[in-house]
């Protein structure tokens, strides 16, 4: 068993390692877009078409299927993603990428009749996975994916209980969610568990209840996301010039009325919440502090807070129909290749991904249509 010294030292170089590949990833974006020198930090995966909850910010749950987020999430054929295609990306993983993540992501990944098993493939190739989930089946399946060796799992919860379950749209989706994390914990080496929680007009104010909420559970972060939409002036300004190569929709905005969102409010809870200890990390994305900042984050979509996109540089989703698309699920709804005719690392530098990356870099990093996703940086 190593000493503490020697985890330190350990610990010290792979920072060090990964701020350097950071440097490199940085400056292939900028001077040679065209081609990434660097294997993606994450291969993404839309293994279903189908969500068990009906969530007010989400196009999914609203029934918006005419948005490029919505048609990245349920738009393929066919419903879930075939054991074989699944095995195929593990080992093309595996083979070519080993330091790269597996982000079952999409749509709902627990009702994924093959999670299971595909989770334990990856963990015999030596792949690290994690499960993004709003946990509503998690206690049933808990032990499975422990056994199955699965490493990080990241939980959707949108406030206290009657908060949360009334934007998700299900009675017992809180204390589902709170049992399955639960369960997670009784069993030997469980996964690493995180909480994300989107920022909406219904959680405004009871952010830090939550928090209390979970002071209990045995988790390593909870990160509240700024709520990710597309304004349609915003896309009509980016259709106006990239509609044709790469058309933008109007997105996440069904139920979400941005003028309800009491930003003075949020402002004081996020300025009291970072005042505060608490037993796992906290953070905000964006990082945003005072008013006059939130302000211009949900009625000012045309002001950028960021540079750059960067999940285009670092990852990749691979859709159930093999398709795959640039980045994850927000992102363009444009095919960059198939895995029926290409493999992972012919994908990755395709020529279409290649000039989606080098337009993106000549609109100064981000699109129109870009401003409020959660990948710029």
């Amino acid at each position: 068993m190593p000493d503490s010294s020697l985890l330190q030292w350990l610990c010290f170089l792979s920072k060090v390692k990964q701020m350097l590949r950071d440097k490199v990833r940085s400056a292939n974006a900028r001077l040679y877009p065209g081609r990434v020198v660097l294997a993606p930090k994450w291969v993404v995966l839309g293994v279903n078409n189908v969500c068990n909850l009906h969530c007010k910010m989400c196009d999914v749950g609203t029934q918006n299927l005419e948005s490029n987020f919505a048609k990245n999430l349920v738009g393929s054929h066919p419903l879930n993603m075939p054991l074989d295609l699944i095995r195929k990306v593990i080992d093309q993983t595996s083979e070519n990428w080993p330091n790269s993540k597996l982000a079952y992501a999409f749509t709902e990944p627990l009702v994924y009749p093959h999670l299971v098993e595909s989770l334990s493939y990856a963990s015999e190739k030596g792949v690290y996975t994690t499960v993004t989930t709003n946990a509503l089946t998690l206690k049933q399946k808990a032990k499975a994916l422990v056994d199955a060796g699965l490493n990080h799992l990241y939980v959707s919860i949108d406030g206290p209980e009657a908060i949360h379950n009334e934007i998700r749209g299900n009675k017992k989706s809180f204390q589902k969610a709170l049992e399955g994390i639960n369960e997670l914990f009784s069993h030997e080496n469980p996964p690493m568990v995180d909480i994300i929680c989107a920022i909406t007009e219904w959680n405004i104010g009871h952010l830090r209840e939550l928090l209390e909420d979970l002071r209990a559970v045995k988790i390593n972060e909870v990160s509240f996301m700024h709520t990710q939409f597309n304004d349609p002036q915003m896309v009509e300004k980016h259709n106006g010039f990239w509609g044709t190569k790469y058309p933008a929709t109007a997105s996440n905005l069904e139920e979400v009325n941005l003028a309800n969102m009491d930003l003075h409010a949020l402002a004081a809870e996020i300025d009291a919440i970072r005042k505060e200890n608490w037993p796992f990390r906290v953070t905000f994305a964006p990082e945003l502090s005072f008013e006059d900042e939130l302000t211009a984050y949900y009625h000012q979509p045309e002001k950028r807070f960021v540079r750059h996109c960067s999940a285009v540089f670092n990852s990749l989703m691979v859709k159930s129909d093999a398709s795959v698309i640039p980045a994850h699920g927000r992102c363009f709804n444009l095919e960059v290749g198939s895995l029926h005719e290409q493999t992972l690392p012919e994908v990755w530098n395709s020529l279409t991904f290649s000039t989606f990356r080098k337009d993106l870099m000549k609109s100064g990093g981000l699109f129109d249509g870009c401003s409020r996703c959660c990948s710029a940086v």
